[in-house]
């Protein structure tokens, strides 16, 4: 039987959830490979990856996909690597930048937008690079890595999760794994994919394990060891829990009451469907 092929995300927030795939045998039975969460969910849409740690957007246009449970990079606070920074306070943009990296963060920016701050507004695709969005634009949505090094005091800053929450009184969640249902047809319905994922997640997030993704990401983030422990233990949740589901619903309900996305198709766990292939 083949080895599954995993597309996952080259952000420090998905560090500890590929913690066994890189520090332990698991990572030898699949083929995994580093990309951007909205080429990741493309991967999977065009079949080349059979796993993939996609934007929660992807799932709504994305058939054919089941959901891991209980796995999620999602924030029930601030998360700080998902901003809009703007020149002007948010009631008063007109014209906005956005990194298409993340499918998910451009229809929450629309949601709040919408609902929020008086109205949708014409987005611009550009590179993360905010003082080049901010030449011809009120606003940049940054995300990820780049985000974390924005220099907040000197723009109007808006952490959409901290707005989403805000606004809801619910989790945010940005990205969960997903498998192909096709890709299960070439794999041994014994193998517990469930498993293999959440206790990757559950040694990442270990304090040793945290302690050792803070020294190696400091140098390249150019942020101390403590800031990226607070950012990964603080402002990123890590679990797919019922306050998590409540909340990526409402999402889909809001996206599709703005026009942004169609209606979801209904969340559909892999463990169900495996123990009816089994």
């Amino acid at each position: 039987m083949r080895r599954l092929r995993i597309s996952a995300i080259s952000y420090l927030n998905t560090a500890p959830l590929m913690w066994d795939f890189e520090h332990t045998h698991v990572g030898s039975a699949f083929d995994i490979s580093y990309t951007l969460p909205s080429l990741c969910a493309a991967a999977l849409q065009n079949g080349s990856a059979d796993i993939g740690i996609i934007p929660a957007a992807a799932y709504a246009t994305t058939p054919d996909l089941l959901i891991l449970p209980g796995v999620a990079i999602a924030s029930k606070q601030a998360v700080r690597s998902i901003l809009l920074v703007s020149k002007v306070p948010a009631e008063q943009i007109q014209t906005v930048a956005v990194d298409s990296s993340s499918l998910t963060s451009v229809a929450l920016l629309q949601i709040l937008f919408t609902k929020c701050w008086g109205g949708a507004k014409p987005f611009t695709t550009m590179a993360p690079d905010v003082e080049r969005m901010l030449e011809q634009h009120d606003a940049g949505l940054v995300i990820g890595d780049p985000a974390l090094k924005v220099g907040r005091s000197r723009y109007f800053t808006y952490d959409l999760a901290e707005e989403w929450i805000r606004f809801t009184g619910r989790p945010f969640v940005f990205a969960f794994w997903a498998v192909r249902q096709a890709a299960l047809k070439d794999v041994s319905p014994m193998l517990d994919l469930a498993s293999i994922f959440q206790e990757s997640r559950d040694h990442g997030v270990q304090a040793e394990n945290l302690e050792r993704i803070a020294s190696e990401w400091a140098p390249r983030m150019e942020m101390s060891e403590a800031d990226i422990k607070s950012y990964l233990t603080q402002n990123i949740h890590y679990y797919l829990d019922s306050a998590c589901l409540d909340g990526l619903q409402l999402f889909y309900r809001y996206a599709e009451e703005c026009g942004i996305l169609s209606a979801a198709s209904p969340l559909n766990f892999l463990s169900v469907a495996r123990s009816l292939i089994a």
